[in-house]
């Protein structure tokens, strides 16, 4: 009992200490992110990536030197962040998404995190232990044998999970993102007035009153000047603003932050080539609160442009459209609101034997981010191969990596179902920023 009063109050200070100011701001939408974290154990561990780095942070990490301490790293790893998108050079990939917490840490926080989220997974399936161990053994070999994969070519780029270099599950989402079109997504959040679009109301949708519009617009023309030259459109008109309104309502990560959606013209005048975008205030990364960031403070004008420049470093070829602003002195990250995103979805895979080939792919999938980056990323943070550090460390040692990412996600998974049922007590008795559950 004491020492489970002792991990309840941490996990009070730490969530206080992370989402104190955005409880304040609002509170229903942290009340609604907790209810929906309460649901499980996964999705609390999907929404607590700062307990998680205010544990791992603690302790000794074998797996650390000068360089493996220090490389762009997702930061929420976990087996529901991956998806498909529309790359820049018009192809559809498989790859991680949603880069709201990357920063530089240790490359193995990102494998333990996926670890533990994948034992976590496997015990919501009542998969056996051993499937589970098996599974995580699985995602670290193919996650070595793709840095391998790097050691051995000239070009970072010459890898992807496309149509034509995939099959299974992955190929299948692929196929279903292919078969999205833009008149679609446009059909479902606007309306024709006249010879335009325009947003429809509807839930978290928000009519902007004069000022603030004009204050969205001022940020969305700062944005502009953020997008690379080899991404820009040539023709200004693409850029032209028909509609902004504000936006609530999203996932677990960003509740209370202020958003926006902002309407362009797009490819052509034509009414079905109309581009939405994502205007959303960046929050602080969750590693970036339990690590010395004395490196890298100077380095990001504001939190928008630290995760523009994470993502630039963390993924090839990123949307054309991905940029950054201010807007009342906080950083904003601007990019596509897409219609060819499909999240991997586990819910069909429940055997060991259908989720082995799709744990492979998310494997190459986390070296890839790891060890290939935009042409467009002009960062000088990590100024070494990464899969070079990575293979010099595990010289020898590679069964011995493998062997404590698993144990570490199976022992870390049991401590997040224990930590899931002292949120949930804290929660329903409103200990937590004295938000109540009621």
């Amino acid at each position: 009992m004491p020492a489970s009063r002792s991990r309840k109050q941490r996990i009070i200070e730490v969530l206080e200490e992370a989402f104190a100011d955005l409880m304040a701001a609002d509170p229903h939408a942290f009340r609604v992110k907790y209810r929906k974290m309460a649901a499980d154990p996964f999705a609390f561990f999907r929404g607590t990536a700062c307990i998680f780095y205010a544990d791992v942070t603690r302790m000794r990490d074998a797996w650390a030197d000068d360089r493996t301490s220090r490389i762009w790293i997702h930061g929420d790893l976990h087996a529901e962040n991956f998806g498909t998108y529309l790359n820049s050079d018009g192809h559809l990939v498989f790859d991680v998404n949603d880069f709201d917490e990357a920063y530089i840490g240790h490359f193995s926080w990102d494998l333990r995190r996926f670890a533990a989220s994948l034992a976590l997974m496997g015990w919501h399936k009542a998969l056996p232990e051993e499937a589970v161990r098996d599974l995580i053994r699985r995602y670290v070999r193919a996650y070595l044998l793709q840095v391998n994969h790097y050691l051995k070519s000239p070009d970072d780029h010459d890898f992807g999970l496309f149509l034509d270099s995939t099959e299974g599950p992955v190929n299948e989402i692929l196929v279903r993102a292919r078969r999205l079109s833009r008149r679609d997504l446009l059909d479902e959040v606007t309306v024709l007035e006249g010879a335009s679009r325009m947003f429809a109301d509807g839930p978290g949708v928000r009519r902007l009153g004069r000022d603030e519009r004009r204050k969205a617009l001022r940020a969305f023309e700062g944005y502009l000047e953020t997008i690379p030259p080899s991404k820009r459109f040539d023709r200004e008109l693409f850029y032209e603003v028909r509609d902004v309104v504000g936006r609530s309502g999203f996932g677990i990560g960003s509740a209370g932050l202020p958003a926006y959606n902002v309407l362009v013209e797009g490819y052509s005048q034509a009414l079905d080539n109309d581009v939405v975008l994502s205007m959303k205030q960046a929050n602080v990364p969750a590693v970036s609160r339990f690590v010395d960031t004395t490196q890298v403070d100077h380095y990001f004008d504001h939190e928008g442009h630290r995760t523009v420049v994470s993502q630039r470093a963390l993924q090839v070829h990123t949307d054309p459209l991905l940029g950054h602003t201010r807007l009342d002195g906080r950083g904003f990250v601007v990019s596509e609101v897409s219609p060819y995103e499909v999240d991997l979805d586990w819910s069909a895979l429940d055997e060991p034997a259908e989720m082995a080939a799709v744990v492979d792919d998310l494997g190459r999938a986390t070296a890839k981010v790891h060890c290939a980056s935009d042409e467009d990323s002009e960062q000088s943070l990590v100024d070494f191969q990464v899969e070079e550090a990575v293979a010099e460390l595990l010289e020898g040692r590679r069964k011995e990596f493998a062997e404590d990412m698993v144990q570490f996600g199976i022992d870390y998974a049991a401590r997040a179902r224990r930590d899931h049922a002292l949120f949930v007590d804290a929660f329903r008795e409103g200990e937590i920023g004295g938000l109540a559950a009621t």
